[in-house]
């Protein structure tokens, strides 16, 4: 299983120095992976934690390709509907161009009504407006010509198309993840919940004559019990989770530095 950590590219931890000190001492570490989560317009009511102060996700990823070499680059999910398709794919192609082919793009449909307010986005469409980006997405990367409102285009530079993983909850979010994905990204606490949506996946993919998808797994591992973290990690792997996204709110990097080296002493080699 490939083990990742989410960054902080929130609150007063999102701050230049401390996004580059945390992403080089988790590539050094020998973490498979760094994620960033996307909020564009978070409402004063839900600001805790974060004070509102939010990173653009696509925007940190690019930079983080920049001071990093090795370590997988992973959007935690890039809320789809909140961006429009022709320029979400450009940033997409850049990425994984100048990453030299690091990205992984989780993707989502998105849960805050205030945000899709504020980006005079209907909420009643958010699903359709997912699928649709999906659908362009892999036409992008399919062929250096592409057409969009009846005019072709060149779409390129055109890296090979970073895995996709599509997150949210079974079993809605399994069809979309068959249809357009690589894999699924839900948001888990217990291994236990993950076994049987795992099985339907690799079921429903199988009827389509797609390959085994991938399971990402976003949750929080008990670091502070190296037994249990280790317990938790393989508990998750036997029910079916090919990776793994460590998700906590860290104070500062010195916290963050010891959650990466414990992580990787749970993964073992």
């Amino acid at each position: 299983m490939r083990v990742g950590v989410l960054l902080r590219s929130m609150g007063p931890q999102a701050r230049r120095d401390t996004l580059v000190a945390c992403a080089r001492a988790a590539e050094r570490a020998g973490l498979d992976e760094l994620w960033v989560p996307d909020h564009l317009a978070i409402p004063p009511e839900e600001a805790q934690g974060s004070g509102g102060r939010y990173l653009d996700q696509l925007a940190t990823l690019a930079f983080l390709a920049g001071v990093t070499t090795r370590i997988g680059l992973g959007a935690g999910v890039l809320v789809l509907p909140y961006r429009p398709a022709l320029p979400t794919a450009k940033a997409i192609a850049t990425i994984q161009e100048l990453s030299d082919g690091r990205l992984l793009l989780g993707v989502g449909v998105g849960w805050m009504r205030a945000e899709f307010r504020a980006l005079g986005v209907p909420w009643e469409r958010r699903g359709a407006l997912a699928d649709a980006t999906l659908a362009f997405l892999h036409r992008c990367f399919a062929a250096d010509e592409v057409e969009a409102d009846g005019q072709r285009f060149l779409f390129l530079p055109r890296p090979p198309r970073p895995p996709i993983f599509v997150g949210g909850a079974a079993p809605h979010a399994l069809p979309r993840a068959v249809r357009y994905g690589d894999g699924w990204m839900p948001m888990l606490g217990d291994p236990a919940a993950l076994a049987e949506p795992a099985a339907t996946l690799r079921a429903e993919a199988a009827a389509a004559g797609k390959p085994p998808p991938e399971v990402v797994v976003l949750t929080t591992l008990p670091l502070e019990d190296a037994a249990a973290a280790r317990d938790r990690l393989r508990a998750f792997a036997a029910a079916g989770a090919t990776r793994l996204c460590h998700a906590w709110r860290y104070t500062d990097f010195a916290a963050f530095a010891c959650a990466a080296e414990a992580l990787v002493r749970a993964r073992g080699t």
